[in-house]
């Protein structure tokens, strides 16, 4: 079945997509102007810490400039930017929402980078990439939208090259989740597949992954989803100037409801890497 972006717009994260241009104004950048992924950088990465999480992505699958990778779930093109700039591959984004791909469009084209990222607008379970395969296939939380976990994961098999690698980063169950927390895991993140990570590393495995490496990321990212959220209402003056009240509130929502989550201990974190099988 194929998702409905509309659907998704239960997450503040991804309502308001043109707040990005009310901070590159503050910024004193022109709307049209041309744009550097280092102005973007602050603004344009949905996943934990940033830049450097695509940074070890880069270096464990070892992206270089042959390389061709896809990126599912890509937001606004954050990490396919930076990772087109800093290593010279070729990048797939693949996003369902439409106004994050038009932004995203938008972005990668201030940016001179629409000739090394792709932007394609479609529901991961149905792409399809034609007979090209990639070298590098990554996701930040974004997989826990899915709930077509094991033919997502089987196309993913399909669309590696023999020798490619996935690196992953994405939310899974560390604990008996309340009745409340999965309303808000529900509705708040809008989670469709979250199994515990005995079943998450087990649904790479059956669908033909090996090497693989799996981090549990919970405590770095109880601490980061916390110091997000208190540097958020510290500066909320600043943002309800730069956003308006309505948007704040949104974000307020969304940053205080991950942070409840991760620091009632049942949410988790993983980060997994593996290669193809053949």
């Amino acid at each position: 079945m194929t998702q409905d972006p509309a659907s998704l717009k239960s997450m503040p994260l991804y309502r308001d997509v043109e707040r990005i241009y009310n901070e590159l104004k503050a910024a004193g950048l022109q709307s049209g102007s041309r744009l550097s992924v280092t102005d973007l950088a602050a603004f344009d990465q949905y996943h934990y810490h940033g830049t450097d999480a695509v940074d070890l992505a880069i270096t464990s699958l070892d992206i270089n400039a042959s390389d061709r990778v896809l990126e599912i779930g890509s937001g606004i093109g954050g990490p396919a930017r930076y990772i087109a700039e800093k290593t010279g591959a070729t990048v797939v984004a693949l996003e369902l929402q439409p106004d994050l791909d038009a932004t995203a469009r938008d972005l990668t084209r201030r940016c001179g980078l629409s000739d090394r990222v792709e932007h394609v607008c479609a529901d991961a379970p149905d792409y399809s990439p034609g007979a090209e395969r990639f070298d590098a296939i990554v996701s930040w939380l974004a997989l826990f939208h899915i709930a077509q976990r094991g033919r997502l994961l089987a196309n993913c098999m399909q669309w590696l090259a023999p020798t490619g690698g996935l690196y992953v980063e994405d939310l899974y169950a560390r604990g008996e989740l309340t009745k409340a927390e999965q309303e808000v895991l529900a509705t708040i993140l809008y989670s469709r597949y979250l199994p515990d990570l005995e079943t998450y590393e087990a649904d790479f495995r059956a669908a033909g992954f090996n090497s693989i490496q799996v981090d549990d990321m919970s405590e770095p990212w109880r601490h980061f989803t916390r110091e997000r959220y208190d540097d958020f209402c510290r500066d909320r003056e600043r943002h309800e100037k730069v956003h308006g009240t309505a948007i704040v509130a949104g974000l307020d929502n969304f940053y205080g409801a991950v942070a409840g989550l991760f620091a009632g201990g049942n949410l988790g974190g993983v980060r997994l890497t593996g290669k193809h099988t053949r």
